[in-house]
């Protein structure tokens, strides 16, 4: 279950006491394509249709048409090692529809273009500092590389 159970009542000031949700959502890449309004979640098994339109509108202001849910078995495979039948849990999935003028759409967290300009910026600097750490111990080849003049 969950670690958000809420804390046991004591006689006293002040209360200690938080209240949230029992529930998770993870937003995920559907494998089939769908409308840009569409959006694919992982849910908790215990989330409802309800709940999943309560929690994206009053947490997140996020306006909800419609919301379908189904119930997808885990994979069964054998265990490579021991040999006997291992089952993956269950879980729900939940497509949330949002109204028509509203389209969703993944943000770009890894830019291509940025990301290499990055990696051979950070490579020409690693060429750079080994060709002065050769250079350093270009007269002792087989001393390590602490004992430098």
């Amino acid at each position: 279950m969950s670690t958000r159970w809420y804390p046991a009542y004591q006689r006293g000031n002040p209360q200690l006491r938080v209240f949230l949700p029992n529930f998770w959502m993870k937003l995920v890449r559907c494998p089939v394509s769908q409308p840009p309004n569409i959006v694919h979640f992982i849910v908790s098994n215990e989330m409802t249709r309800m709940d999943v339109k309560n929690y994206l509108e009053k947490i997140y202001n996020i306006p909800v048409v419609h919301v379908s849910t189904r119930i997808v078995m885990g994979t069964t495979r054998r265990d490579p090692g021991k040999g006997y039948v291992v089952k993956d849990d269950d879980y729900k999935v939940a497509y949330v529809t949002l109204p028509r003028d509203v389209e969703f759409k993944f943000p770009d967290l890894f830019p291509e273009n940025k990301k290499v300009e990055d990696d051979k910026k950070s490579l020409e600097e690693a060429k750079k500092g080994f060709r002065t750490y050769l250079e350093k111990n270009k007269k002792d080849p087989g001393s390590p590389g602490w004992f430098s003049f």
